[in-house]
């Protein structure tokens, strides 16, 4: 039974959560009965236990994948995308219930939990919709010898893991193009955020998914739990969200059975503005990049680059919005910035912080990691930071917003590229032209152009570099479910 704050009670939130491993369409322990603590890191207390999964119960979710896959390929496609629909209309009718679920088990605060249940949402309307629409195609062969004939199949049993920080969104955007590909799925979701998942799962069930088609496990030994899944031969496909490290450790693993592998991997996002910005838009742009989810976001604004015209003011004007968002518990009304996502998160961000200002950069707002109970760190603006400090080499996955002056365009593309990473950037001009021209330059798998928001269930989401392999979302998303069949044939 869930432990919730006083706050919660009366939005439903036992209705749809289990606790327990969903394998072949039932609820169970693991194999030793063994539990994982589940805490609400707005106060650091114990909110529910979970089943811890051994080794032998990710491999019966493989098995319970393995003997639904041919039913669910063979399900017409029509049929599998109204299945899908009707999660995302169940969905959307337990918005907020789902929202104050996310917020107690992740933190964040609840205008940023509501929007990722809209957001999570239409990935199950939009692929309901692309389930439809894998189109093959037929070509003469240039000899003219035969007919090339093209068709895109399921490609089989997919093992999906997902991160804590979008525990619906980075669900959805899995689990969405799988089944209506026809693929079926073992879920593995993180420990620190798996009521959402369950919930999710739940919700599938009653929507009408068949018994099998999605299996869910959770584990207090994901490494061992994920290396003998991936070498289960019924497994075909990993899709993975998570660091570039963790990431890179998959794909030598996945390696051994030649699984597909698709990677959304770590990001380092440059925030530049010009001179020529609207400085109210990029500051508005700049929360919105910087912040959503308490900057705990792949996609977050991880440097500030401004060049030195508009540099002060809008050092000041960030940090004055920075300064004025309210701290507390992210299922509380009224709260702006939650918690992170535990303690060691919180140290890490805060030793950035002081290692930034030994070496000469200047705090104009936050900067001190909160006391008492809770996993607290106020919204931070730091100017002057040198180029080598790790609030600027890797990702700060927190509310602390490093700025760097810059002089030239080329000086901003060339600090913007520093860096392994590239899955997003940002860029603020009112010159179009100037815009596109440094969009174009980005090595990055996306730009916002004067927007701090970009992710869509219909545009393809991904990186380049060390952030990642592959798309999600748009029709890109659910060919990385499918494989391409050719056909030699002649009349």
């Amino acid at each position: 039974m869930l432990n919730i704050p006083k706050s919660l009670e009366g939005f439903g939130l036992m209705d749809g959560v289990k606790t327990d491993l969903l394998i072949g369409g039932a609820w169970r322990q693991g194999a030793e009965n063994k539990r994982i603590d589940v805490l609400d890191p707005s106060t650091g207390q114990v909110i529910a236990d979970i089943a811890d999964a051994t080794v032998d119960d990710g491999l019966a979710a493989v098995d319970a994948a393995s003997d639904a896959a041919a039913s669910w390929a063979a399900t017409p496609p029509r049929q599998r995308g109204e299945i899908l629909r009707k999660c995302f209309e169940l969905m959307v009718a337990r918005a907020e219930m789902l929202a104050r679920l996310i917020s107690l088990e992740n933190g964040k605060a609840l205008p940023d939990a509501r929007g990722e249940v809209a957001y999570a949402a239409e990935f199950f309307r939009w692929f309901s919709e692309e389930a439809v629409r894998i189109n093959g195609d037929l070509s003469l062969a240039p000899n003219g010898n035969n007919r090339i004939m093209v068709q895109y199949q399921p490609i089989g049993v997919s093992v999906l893991i997902t991160p804590w920080n979008f525990p619906a969104a980075m669900a959805t955007r899995k689990m969405a193009p799988a089944l209506a590909a026809g693929c079926t799925v073992v879920l593995k979701p993180a420990t620190e955020t798996p009521l959402t998942a369950y919930a999710m799962a739940a919700l599938m069930d009653e929507a009408g998914v068949p018994k099998g088609v999605v299996n869910v496990v959770t584990s207090s030994k994901t490494a061992k739990l994920i290396s003998a899944m991936l070498h289960h031969p019924k497994v075909r496909k990993l899709s993975f969200t998570g660091s570039t490290h963790v990431g890179r450790i998959l794909l030598r693993e996945a390696a051994d059975q030649v699984i597909s592998c698709s990677m959304e991997l770590g990001g380092n996002a440059p925030f530049v503005v010009f001179d020529d910005a609207d400085l109210e838009k990029a500051l508005d742009g700049a929360m919105i990049a910087k912040m959503r989810n308490g900057g705990e976001a792949c996609t977050a604004a991880n440097r500030f680059y401004v060049q030195a015209g508009i540099a002060d003011k809008f050092a000041r004007g960030l940090a004055e919005r920075m300064g004025a968002m309210r701290l507390g518990a992210g299922y509380e009304e009224g709260v702006t910035c939650g918690p992170m996502i535990n303690l060691a998160a919180i140290e890490r961000i805060d030793e950035w912080v002081r290692e930034a200002v030994e070496d000469g950069a200047h705090v104009l707002v936050g900067g001190e990691m909160g006391k008492g109970d809770g996993y607290f760190y106020p919204p931070t603006v730091v100017t002057k930071v040198p180029g080598d400090a790790n609030l600027v080499r890797d990702e700060i996955f927190g509310p602390v917003a490093p700025i760097t002056v810059f002089e030239t365009m080329d000086e901003a593309i060339a600090l913007a590229n520093d860096s392994e990473y590239g899955l997003i950037a940002y860029v603020y001009t009112e010159d179009m032209k100037k815009g596109l021209q440094v969009a174009d330059r980005f090595e990055a798998g996306m730009v916002g152009l004067n927007r701090g928001l970009v992710s869509d269930p219909a545009a393809p989401f991904g990186g380049v570099k060390q952030s990642g392999l592959g798309r999600e979302g748009a029709h890109h998303g659910i060919l990385e479910f499918c494989e391409a069949k050719y056909t030699a044939v002649s009349w």
